[in-house]
């Protein structure tokens, strides 16, 4: 009995140890655990609704949506290496989300076919190489440090990627082995409508989520002042192409929109109550849907939603009690990082890395925690360490990419991270 049951036991006797000696009362162990609720309810305000969800749509649409054939086609085992990572960098970079939000997007391509190193290369360059997030840190920590961070990113995505095929290509070959045997499966619509169909989704993702920039000049500031602007055309372009391509009844689609612009009218100050509008009448007709597409693009991203948030939830809380928010401790004293991260030492990088894969930083938040870290201290290699595992890993990502690709091949991926992280930061304070 006992060669069943001893996990069991283990994490029974671990669970009691736990709760028997938590320090409760203590003021450090009180405030981390009010750090925690508080970057929870943040998490849960600002990302849940406008990053998450839309993802969640997005890989329930490349479930159903998006042929296997297409899928293997450019970033399957067998395709052309010099595509495969070509497109899984790019495509990756392009939608610039945080480490959560890429993981229900990774999640449907790698469940589509997609080989685990072309998979694992979208997976480091989505939170990696944000444009916007490169820029700022050009802007603000100097421009050496912005120039190494982004080619710094664009390498790793694709070393990483490489790395993870090299280390399990005996079930990549199984896998290619596989789906050379299947049969082909044709295209069910044109694909310029797919395009179209998913770039809309992605533009909604993008700039309902583009971040305000410092300065009130360029660009960035300019797409910032109608980002609501260009997040409901790209929502009126998905309605037409629900209606002309993929049968969703047009008073639905009406039927949705009114509230939306109603509430766009009446509360302009609060846009997210016609974004969140817009996502429950989509949600809920197509769960109703007599079209056998539509319904399954909903039930898909059902599916995702019940196996990634509750993991997504549990590990912001945990990395909230261990290190609390921007500016606030958790159990875990920023005294300790910070001695820990000074110099260019291989050790004072190793740590950065190893510290950053742990950490959740939502999108731009690493920039000002850097500048604060520089100015206690941290040296520009461990702070390039950072940068580069930081964004691209955290410990609720890691839960979810544990439930995805299973324990070895998450714990191989984090390993490289680190280490190529830690390469990295090392070889610039160096230079």
């Amino acid at each position: 009995m006992w060669k069943t049951q001893w996990k069991w036991l283990v994490g029974l006797i671990g669970a009691f140890a736990v709760c028997y000696w938590l320090p409760v009362g203590t003021e450090r162990f009180n405030h981390a655990v009010l750090e925690a609720l508080e970057l929870t309810k943040w998490y849960a305000r600002e990302h849940v609704l406008l990053c998450l969800v839309p993802a969640l749509f997005i890989a329930g649409a490349i479930g159903v949506f998006v042929s296997q054939g297409a899928v293997m086609k450019y970033l399957g085992p067998k395709a052309k290496k010099v595509t495969a990572y070509a497109v899984a960098s790019v495509s990756g970079s392009i939608l610039a989300v945080c480490s959560c939000t890429i993981l229900p997007l990774f999640a449907g391509i790698y469940k589509r076919g997609a080989g685990l190193g072309p998979a694992a290369a979208f997976l480091y360059s989505g939170p990696a190489i944000n444009i916007m997030a490169i820029v700022l840190t050009a802007r603000i920590l100097g421009f050496e440090l912005g120039m190494a961070r982004a080619f710094g990113a664009i390498g790793m995505s694709i070393v990483i990627g490489i790395g993870m095929h090299w280390l399990f290509q005996k079930e990549e070959q199984a896998k290619a082995a596989a789906a050379a045997d299947a049969p082909e499966i044709e295209e069910q619509r044109p694909l310029w409508q797919n395009i179209l169909y998913f770039g809309s989704m992605a533009a909604i993702l993008v700039f309902a989520n583009w971040g305000k920039p410092e300065g009130s000049d360029g660009i960035w500031a300019a797409i910032w002042n109608i980002k609501w602007y260009l997040t409901g055309a790209s929502a009126i372009l998905l309605g037409v192409m629900l209606v002309r391509c993929f049968g969703m009844p047009l008073w639905q689609i009406l039927t949705t929109a009114v509230p939306v612009i109603a509430l766009a009218l009446f509360f302009p100050a609060q846009p997210i109550l016609a974004f969140t509008a817009g996502f429950l009448g989509i949600g809920f007709f197509t769960s109703t849907s007599k079209n056998d597409e539509l319904k399954s693009w909903f039930e898909t991203s059902w599916d995702f939603t019940k196996k990634i948030m509750p993991l997504l939830l549990f590990g912001v809380l945990i990395a909230g009690l261990l290190l609390g928010r921007v500016g606030y401790e958790g159990l875990i004293p920023s005294e300790y990082v910070e001695k820990a991260v000074g110099g260019n030492s291989l050790a004072a990088n190793f740590f950065a890395s190893f510290a950053g894969a742990f950490m959740y930083f939502a999108t731009l938040t690493e920039v000002p925690i850097l500048e604060g870290l520089i100015g206690a201290g941290m040296g520009k290699g461990p702070a390039l360490a950072l940068l580069l595992a930081g964004p691209a890993l955290s410990l609720p990502s890691m839960l979810v990419i544990n439930q995805v690709i299973g324990f070895r091949k998450t714990a191989a991926f984090v390993v490289l991270v680190v280490i190529f992280s830690t390469i990295c930061g090392y070889l610039f304070g160096s230079f």
